[in-house]
């Protein structure tokens, strides 16, 4: 695979301390867990976006949160794209699902929405979904809590250790999918359960 002159790594989530620990933020989590693994520090900030530079193991990144509501952060990534001119099929999302099982991750090429709204927001800014996603999953309520209740709320004292790993796995599959490429990770993680102990 050619090596690209510059990737960009978005993590969708909400600002604010009121939702810094909610299911919706885990790919705040995930850009929080690379940033600390390959030091790169999100001290800059520009289109309402807080942002580092740097690599991991030797591909140039970006990495970047933007700060405006899930449901209106396109733009704000389409304009730190449009500054690096990073192109949309060299970004890679990462985002919280609801269709997926807890502690399920999936990677997919490019697609649709799914009914995911910080997803709409950027294919409505790029003008389409070339980008690469990985999706976390937090699964649905056991409790019968509506879908924005249930991703706005946090997950138990007893699964807090388990998001940790799954956390730690999304990292990991940054990782893999900057250095080794998508199908590869797609191989690697699409179907594994990180709830499981290896």
């Amino acid at each position: 695979m050619p090596q690209r002159q510059l990737r960009l790594v978005v993590g969708l989530g909400n600002p604010g301390k009121t939702y810094s620990k909610t299911r919706h933020n885990v790919g705040f989590m995930v850009v929080d867990k690379v940033s600390d693994a390959f030091s790169i520090a999100l001290e800059k900030q520009k289109f309402d976006t807080r942002f580092g530079i740097g690599s991991v193991n030797g591909v140039k990144i970006v990495l970047a949160m933007p700060m405006a509501y899930m449901n209106r952060s396109g733009p704000q990534v389409q304009n730190i794209a449009g500054y690096f001119r990073i192109l949309c099929e060299d970004m890679l999302v990462v985002h919280d699902d609801i269709d997926l099982a807890f502690g399920r991750l999936k990677i997919k090429e490019k697609g649709g929405h799914g009914g995911h709204n910080g997803i709409r927001s950027l294919m409505d800014a790029f003008g389409g979904g070339e980008f690469v996603r990985l999706r976390i999953g937090v699964g649905r309520s056991e409790f019968g809590d509506s879908v924005t209740d249930h991703v706005l709320g946090r997950v138990s004292v007893q699964n807090a250790e388990l998001l940790t790993r799954i956390i730690s796995g999304g990292r990991d599959a940054v990782v893999t999918v900057l250095c080794k490429g998508t199908k590869a990770g797609m191989n690697l993680f699409n179907g594994k359960d990180l709830t499981i102990t290896a």
